[in-house]
């Protein structure tokens, strides 16, 4: 997912990321997203930072 809250309000954006919490834990699906938003960031389990196309 590419920014999956970034047009979203706060109330939205955190249903959204319960969605896909929920999703992750009833299928075993891994998600990959792509975010600048900390908050999105932090609500995953595991984050890997890439910064001038170098994993860091």
């Amino acid at each position: 997912m590419d920014e999956p809250t970034g047009n979203l309000d706060k109330k939205n954006g955190d249903n959204v990321l319960q969605m896909i919490r929920d999703l992750r834990q009833a299928t075993g699906t891994t998600f990959v997203i792509a975010t600048h938003d900390p908050n999105v960031a932090s609500s995953a389990d595991r984050s890997i930072r890439i910064v001038d196309g170098l994993v860091a």
